[in-house]
């Protein structure tokens, strides 16, 4: 059995560039639009400006507008035919007017004088009549960003639909290659995307950057009738160059299907589960909601005043970092503009940070932590794994138990804690994968999840801007047939 691979080997290589002119790492400092964008730096900048101009013209407490711009490619493909070629591209000004701590917004995808002045009307008439509310704000000046280093994270992938459709190709094709127990395919798809933004707001922020995200998919089907087993796996990254080989992910999602035929259902027991790494990553993200800011003013969390306590065992630590070069949560500065910083969120089991917007921070009577839009590349990692604590090392540490590779399901109540998923995976005896399991669901109580974690695997994966290995669990509820 084949378990995940690096995403970064086997380069993508010999693309042919047809439809977009010459690769640029960085916007362009003349009015000369970047790469595959229509738009400048310097003209998101003249339409930010003029908006808040307006805006004070029209008796404007404070406020911020930002220009955005998006486009890619989309290529699908299924049992080697071409299904679908999308292009994308979308523009959009967003304005946020204040009178005092009255807050109204309103964008456009217009971007003449005419639109830009409408807009910024519309906001101010919705600030009007909107009640106050004592927090509303722009951020304070001491926490805008001032220094906005370059993260690397726009690597524009010049490439024309046709070759797009070949890549995609390539992928299913290594997938229905691997065994002809491969019978069917939902399609394989190869993405390239990029984006870039300016913002601005009267408290002094100024700032925006150019980012990409490429990506190669397939869900291969094994089996036949109602033995059919479906799986998929993925390769995502800033720079195409990274990408895993197409064949690379055909051939693992393949592994992946063919590894769940003959899957049956257990009887219902209670045991410990280890979660496959990309499983563990929502482990991770429910504890960052859990102690959100928009949870915690609202009182809907199982770790509300949580700060200060030890919520996870000693030997766990959640860390953060907006300054991963290439990294998909990297950011110099959140959606506010707020100075975004490296940082340890749980230190020895205890929560040393919460996830909080200036908004939030104020509710809470805090401080903002540079969190408007999110987290930046969390790594959640345990101070007693070994650098040979692989898959096979976490299963014999699971012994006999729930190996899970799948979730179904929304089941979680983050006001309680309590936890209740779909599952699907591997029941393992005495350290070894004994058959696949479907049609079982997983329960417990987050708190009790949270501490009950006995271990995290080196096999570490990233999701989206999550980093975690596989996760022992010492205790949860399986019911089955």
């Amino acid at each position: 059995m084949v378990w995940p691979c690096s995403s970064r080997a086997n380069a993508v290589t010999s693309i042919i560039a047809a439809d977009m002119t010459k690769a640029s790492k960085t916007q362009a400092s003349s009015h000369t639009p970047a790469q595959g964008f229509s738009y400048s730096r310097e003209h998101f900048e003249s339409l930010v400006d003029a908006a808040l101009k307006h805006a004070k013209k029209l008796g404007a407490t404070d406020a911020g507008a930002d220009a955005s711009e998006g486009c890619g490619l989309s290529v699908s493909v299924r049992k080697g035919e071409l299904e679908n070629v999308e292009r994308n591209r979308d523009k959009s000004l967003g304005v946020t007017v204040y009178l005092g701590h009255r807050r109204g917004n309103a964008s456009t995808s217009d971007f003449s004088q005419a639109a830009i002045e409408r807009t910024v009307q519309a906001a101010y008439d919705i600030a009007r009549f909107t009640a106050e509310d004592p927090v509303a704000g722009l951020p304070d000046e001491k926490d805008i960003a001032k220094h906005h280093p370059d993260l690397d994270l726009f690597h524009p992938w010049n490439i024309t639909s046709a070759d797009a459709a070949t890549l995609a190709l390539r992928c299913e094709a290594a997938a229905m290659q691997t065994d002809k127990r491969i019978t069917n395919s939902e399609g394989a798809a190869v993405s390239a995307q990029q984006s870039h933004f300016f913002s601005a707001h009267t408290h002094g922020f100024r700032g925006g950057y150019a980012s990409s995200r490429h990506t190669i998919s397939v869900a291969p089907i094994a089996g036949k009738g109602d033995g059919m087993q479906r799986d998929a796996w993925y390769s995502s990254m800033r720079s195409a160059d990274e990408l895993a080989s197409p064949e690379a992910v055909g051939r693992y999602a393949a592994e992946r299907a063919l590894s769940r035929l003959k899957s049956r259902k257990i009887a219902t027991v209670e045991c410990p589960v280890l979660f496959e790494a990309p499983v563990a990553a929502g482990l991770l993200g429910g504890f960052v909601q859990a102690v959100s800011g928009g949870a915690l003013y609202r009182k809907s969390t199982f770790l509300l005043d949580s700060l200060g306590k030890t919520v996870f065992p000693k030997h766990i630590d959640i860390s953060e970092d907006p300054f991963v070069m290439r990294g998909k949560g990297s950011s110099p500065f959140d959606d506010e503009g707020v100075t975004t910083r490296a940082r340890r969120v749980v230190d020895a089991g205890r929560v040393e940070g919460y996830f909080l917007s200036s908004y939030t921070a104020r509710k809470l009577g805090m401080s903002t932590t540079g969190n408007s839009g999110g987290s930046h590349n969390l790594v959640m990692s345990s101070r007693l794994t070994q650098s040979t604590d692989d898959l096979d090392a976490m299963l014999q540490k699971l012994g006999t138990g729930l190996f899970v590779i799948e979730l179904m399901g929304q089941g979680v109540n983050y006001v309680t804690g309590d936890y209740s998923r779909g599952a699907s995976g591997f029941w393992v005896e005495n350290g070894r994968i004994a058959y696949p399991v479907q049609e079982i669901t997983i329960a417990g109580n987050m708190k009790d999840m949270f501490q009950g974690i006995e271990a995290i695997g080196a096999d570490a994966y990233t999701m989206g801007a999550k980093t975690i290995g596989s996760v022992l669990i010492n205790r949860m509820k399986v019911a089955g047939s």
